[in-house]
């Protein structure tokens, strides 16, 4: 997957700009960001703290790795099961 040009902090930044006033469209001109990318961001950090954020991103990781151990384990299973299938 691609990495975000942007950090939370900084995301949370351009939105906490956006509510102060600043119009959206000059906000993603001067960032460089499309207004799409702005309205995703707001959906996923919109009410965020920087504190908040981090445990987001820090539960995401730990989830990835549950997930990919919990495939591992399911593969094993899978082969051990064949393996006691055939008949020697």
């Amino acid at each position: 997957m691609k990495r975000s040009r942007f950090t939370e902090e900084q995301i949370i930044g351009v939105l906490r700009e956006q509510e102060a006033g600043v119009k959206t469209a000059d906000l993603c001109r001067k960032h460089g960001v499309s207004q799409a990318t702005f309205f995703k961001w707001k959906a996923k950090y919109g009410g965020m703290d920087v504190s908040d954020a981090r445990k987001l991103k820090a539960l995401e990781d730990e989830n990835r790795k549950l997930k990919k151990l919990l495939a591992e384990t399911m593969l094993d299973v899978a082969m051990l099961k064949d393996l006691n299938s055939k008949k020697w």
